[in-house]
């Protein structure tokens, strides 16, 4: 294929650090490391014994995160579940747990690192756990558009408003740039504080939740929005384009919730009659717009913990928390079942199984410090403004 058939299909190469995940290949990136030593195998009938007895002998030195996304052979070990913010701030709270061992992705771990205390070391049980829509801006991907908006005259005027699920690179990029982080909880609430410090905002790095916010929440139109393609020259747009904006969204988008369609929606009302559609807001506006309700994993829980029972629910976020919640739920007469047809798990999120765990804790246990993510101390003080911005909202 041609390079002009390219940019006239719009497809996206693949970020280099997607193809070269535990291949030894990126000195760059910490992804692509392999892990030293052998995996427990899978088939192994002892690693739920393993596990916890590694657990066991390490004590309060240990705490150990599990993220909703996670399979339940992990969860079961982890000593507080939550979304990605959560966790980071239940880990600075154990400032006794000398190992933090997050079974998620690795901006997770990051975060983790940057809230917590130089004394407590971050572990991810497999490097290779990496996050498809964090890797969707690099660092410098997102300096070479902060150029392109100095250039058309308008970088005095946008605040940077970053997701939780990006990289440290990027929420530093986000603190030294005036910026806020947000989760899918406070978006709104970062965004209103952005627009009190300037006229636009330059949302990173989930193009999904920026315009569902803007349009759902701040009752901007969509023809307020752009989306900045990193893979094309000047991201695609004019200058003009640029000026003309409100928000410039950065084009990333979660690899499971992108899956989601208005067909899905369809679908599901017509195969069960009075469901409630209940999706998380990194779907497309689309299928937000038809969905009965929107909010994030925390939200999810919250609303089908207080739904009553025999209502009918149509679950649209990552499958290991949808299939979790079915069955915890199945006793009360709620029935939830996945939006899509498609089965759809995390993909980068499901490397964290337990042989990765056993062998983690088994190495902690015996003394030997594994898949450390820590985070220089620029990157970190920069991206700890950030954070610290988010944390002050109102």
């Amino acid at each position: 294929m041609t390079t002009a058939q390219t940019q006239e299909l719009d497809v996206q190469p693949t970020p280099l650090a997607l193809l070269l995940l535990g291949r030894e290949a990126d000195p760059r990136s910490e992804r692509g490391v392999e892990c030293p030593g052998d995996l427990p195998s899978a088939s192994d009938p002892d690693l739920v014994a393993r596990a916890r007895a590694a657990k066991d002998k390490l004590g309060d030195k240990v705490f150990v995160l599990g993220h909703h996304y996670q399979r339940d052979e992990v969860i079961q070990f982890a000593d507080v579940t939550g979304d990605s913010f959560k966790l980071a701030r239940d880990a600075a709270a154990r400032p006794e747990a000398e190992y933090i061992v997050f079974c998620g992705v690795h901006f997770m771990a990051e975060s983790a690192d940057i809230l917590t205390s130089d004394d407590q070391k971050v572990v991810l049980p497999d490097l290779a756990a990496g996050c498809s829509m964090a890797d969707m801006a690099t660092a410098e991907q997102v300096a070479e558009c902060w150029d392109v908006l100095t250039e058309a005259g308008i970088a005095e005027q946008v605040v940077p408003v970053s997701y939780m699920n990006s990289s440290a690179d990027i929420k530093a990029f986000t603190g030294k740039h005036g910026g806020t982080i947000c989760t899918s909880s406070n978006a709104e609430r970062a965004l209103n504080w952005a627009f009190e410090q300037g006229e636009k905002v330059l949302f990173l790095p989930d193009q999904h939740l920026g315009r569902n916010t803007a349009v759902r929440d701040l009752g901007m139109s969509l023809e307020d929005c752009v989306v900045y393609n990193p893979h094309r020259p000047n991201g695609g747009l004019t200058a003009d384009e640029l000026r003309a904006a409100k928000m410039i969204l950065w084009r990333g988008h979660c690899s499971v919730h992108g899956r989601f369609s208005l067909d899905s929606v369809n679908d599901v009302r017509e195969r069960i009659p009075g469901v409630n559609v209940l999706v998380h807001p990194e779907c497309k506006h689309e299928v937000v717009a038809a969905a009965d309700y929107v909010g994030s994993t925390e939200y999810i829980i919250k609303a089908l913990e207080a739904a009553p029972a025999g209502s009918k629910w149509a679950i649209g976020t990552e499958l290991n928390l949808v299939r979790r919640l079915a069955n915890r739920f199945a006793p009360e007469g709620k029935e939830i079942v996945f939006l899509d047809k498609t089965v759809c798990f995390c993909s980068t999120m499901n490397r964290i199984d337990l042989p990765h765990l056993v062998w983690a804790l088994e190495s902690l246990a015996e003394g030997t410090l594994v898949n450390r993510i820590e985070v220089d101390k620029e990157t970190e003080a920069f991206a700890k403004l950030a954070l610290e911005r988010m944390l002050a909202l109102p």
